[in-house]
């Protein structure tokens, strides 16, 4: 299962992943996409608490994505060798 919190470099890591499997002729048998978390922060505006009571929101999406391929375990290292964007998790 792969996530983070940008949804383009998901992508380019899932692709980068694939190709690699293909390359070594492997089978990828599916490609699921989990249900996005929203996380939602709400806090006051002012930080010392007088004035008007405003809000501010700050959501945080986290993007996840499983990929089912089997492979022997000697050649997991050469798929997992591709750069990673930071905020990639495996």
């Amino acid at each position: 299962m792969l996530t983070s919190c940008n949804a383009k470099s998901l992508e380019k890591v899932c692709v980068d992943l694939i190709r690699g499997a293909k390359e070594n002729n492997l089978k990828v048998k599916e490609l699921v996409y989990m249900p996005t978390k929203t996380l939602r922060i709400t806090t006051r505006k002012t930080p010392c608490g007088e004035g008007s009571k405003t809000w501010d929101c700050f959501p945080m999406r986290i993007h996840k994505l499983l990929i089912d391929i089997h492979i022997p375990s000697e050649i997991v290292k050469q798929i997992t060798s591709i750069s990673i964007e930071p905020g990639m998790e495996f």
